[in-house]
């Protein structure tokens, strides 16, 4: 999988103290998964964040940020944030802020029962 790992890494460093952090291998990265639901990403050289949707039209106004689409459609409450735009510890704790808050009152995706 090509994603950037210092990214990942940064973002490793700055959630490791938090209980229920998993990280899952999807969409040609990594997603780190807080309390079962999909919080923060690395695809590529772009950190992945799944914020508020009603904050998005702000955020989307910020240098870097873009809206994260996958299927020629974007997703609501998730952005796609340049390297660029965290170079700053403060900007990177910036991002995983705004996720770390809607995290807490994010639904949970439906899991798959097994065949």
């Amino acid at each position: 999988m090509a994603f950037n790992e210092k990214i990942a890494d940064r973002i490793r460093e700055a959630i490791m103290d938090l209980p229920d952090v998993a990280e899952k291998y999807m969409f040609g990265g990594v997603c780190f998964m807080v309390n079962d639901k999909m919080c923060i990403g690395v695809v590529k050289d772009e950190m992945m964040c799944r914020i508020d949707p009603a904050l998005e039209d702000t955020v989307l106004e910020k240098t870097g940020c873009r809206p994260m689409d996958f299927s020629g459609k974007s997703m609501k409450g998730f952005v796609y944030v340049s390297e660029n735009a965290m170079k700053k510890k403060k900007d990177l704790e910036y991002w995983i802020g705004l996720c770390l808050e809607y995290n807490k009152i994010a639904k949970a995706s439906k899991k798959k029962k097994k065949k």
